[in-house]
């Protein structure tokens, strides 16, 4: 759901709404499951509505961001059984779940990822230009030697919401050794996941 001014309000706000009915209705079926389907369920009713194009959220403020978190804590405390008071930081750590900021930037990651590897569209790849073949003199950038992307200058911040800016200003906060061209998709995720916990 867009509105007019595109801060995406109105999608998180329905996106909160759906979540926490379905949180809801699973609450009523808690004692009747083990945690291990609890977790299976909350994941494929709850955590999947999250990350259904969550790369769109890039740039959102953070109190939009606050209520998909607090959306995510309570699908937390519904498979762990903690309380308000716990802190979720390493609850979610044990369950293997990202942050909400966090899942916006993994996703990016993996986008960016599959674009440099000739695994997604190709539009979308001419938007992830290393440093090294940029025009200009900047090829003998440190950051050229290191795999960054060349990030496009705009003047908005609609435009520093776009994939064109956003993807490469995510790629270039990543540390060097996931730069590298010769990382298998498997050993990207595990070691992307590691570096954002």
């Amino acid at each position: 759901m867009l509105d007019s001014h595109l801060t995406m309000a109105d999608h998180i706000a329905a996106l909160s709404r759906s979540c926490f009915f379905h949180i809801q209705q699973l609450r009523s079926i808690r004692q009747s499951l083990t945690t291990d389907a609890m977790k299976t369920l909350v994941y494929a009713v709850v955590s999947s509505r999250i990350d259904y194009c969550i790369s769109i959220l890039a740039g959102v403020s953070g109190q939009l961001l606050q209520r998909l978190q607090s959306v995510q804590n309570a699908a937390v405390r519904l498979v762990t059984g903690a309380t308000r008071s716990d802190r979720m930081t390493p609850i979610l750590r044990q369950l293997h779940w990202l942050p909400v900021r966090q899942r916006i930037t993994f996703k990016m990651a993996m986008l960016v990822y599959k674009c440099r590897h000739g695994m997604a569209l190709p539009y979308l790849s001419t938007y992830c230009e290393p440093t090294s073949s940029s025009h200009g003199g900047r090829c003998h950038l440190l950051s050229a030697e290191s795999g960054q992307l060349t990030v496009p200058y705009t003047r908005t911040n609609y435009g520093d919401c776009s994939f064109a800016v956003h993807g490469p200003v995510v790629w270039n906060s990543l540390p060097a050794n996931l730069h590298l061209l010769n990382i298998s998709l498997p050993v990207f995720r595990k070691r992307l996941k590691m570096f954002l916990f």
